[in-house]
């Protein structure tokens, strides 16, 4: 793996550098076209890709992965993007999720030497993954333009996520110097009732309006207009298969 270079640059992760138990460390997508979505995402935030594992692959950003899109082999899975949160130990860390009240939606799975994956849902049903490092640490950048910036959860009940959450992640969410990069809101805030809970990822944009263009020239659309939030202005969107995530301009 890369050594950090990061030296100060609170804008980039590099992919030697360990993420704290809690920490969104990665994401990828589940979609029916790996080869559409590699056309819609390499023009949208200007990333390459490389064969990674299965039928995945990754995506870089100046030479760093930022993110990984796998072909969804049951047409009854949904067409999503998943966050994960780091860990040191995913059997450890899927027992306590079960414990607190969350389910357990695919047990730790070694992927070669890369890691081990799991994922998990929240007592309201929130789907994340977990993710133990072994040579792939996570993002070698995050927090640039065409990266990770943020994870947001929705759901229905702050307190209740607050609490599960916050027994986990409590070093990442509330220790010394904690910067997770994870905030909780109400879904009805920006989706209708109807919508259930869920975990949205954002990616950091220079111009929101340029990127919310972008994602309809490309066959995708914008499922709620930009709006402001603490952390910055945000809109909703779908690529061209569905998936839906965030612009994030700060």
């Amino acid at each position: 793996m890369a050594e950090n270079r990061a030296s100060g640059n609170e804008e980039t992760q590099e992919v030697g550098e360990t993420y704290g138990e809690g920490v969104p460390c990665w994401v990828d997508a589940q979609l029916p076209d790996v080869e559409a979505g590699k056309r819609f995402y390499g023009e949208l935030f200007g990333w390459t890709f490389e064969e990674a594992y299965g039928s995945s692959v990754w995506a870089r950003l100046d030479g760093e992965p930022v993110a990984a899109l796998a072909h969804k082999t049951d047409g009854r899975m949904p067409t999503v993007w998943t966050v994960y949160f780091a860990t040191p130990d995913a059997e450890a860390l899927t027992r306590r999720i079960t414990a607190a009240g969350g389910q357990l939606v695919m047990a730790p799975t070694a992927l070669d030497d890369l890691g081990t994956a799991a994922l998990a849902a929240d007592p309201e049903g929130a789907v994340f993954g977990l993710w133990q490092p072994g040579r792939h640490r996570g993002f070698g950048r995050r927090r640039a333009p065409g990266t990770f910036v943020w994870a947001q959860l929705y759901t229905r009940d702050i307190a209740t996520a607050n609490t599960f959450y916050g027994g986990l992640f409590h070093e990442a969410l509330f220790g010394p110097g904690a910067a997770p990069d994870f905030g909780r809101s109400d879904v009805i805030e920006v989706f209708p009732a109807e919508m259930p809970p869920h975990f949205l990822a954002h990616f950091r944009v220079t111009e929101l309006d340029d990127a919310r263009g972008a994602v309809q020239r490309l066959g995708g659309r914008v499922q709620a207009p930009p709006f402001e939030t603490s952390y910055g202005w945000v809109a909703v969107v779908t690529d061209n298969q569905g998936a839906s995530f965030a612009l994030l301009q700060r």
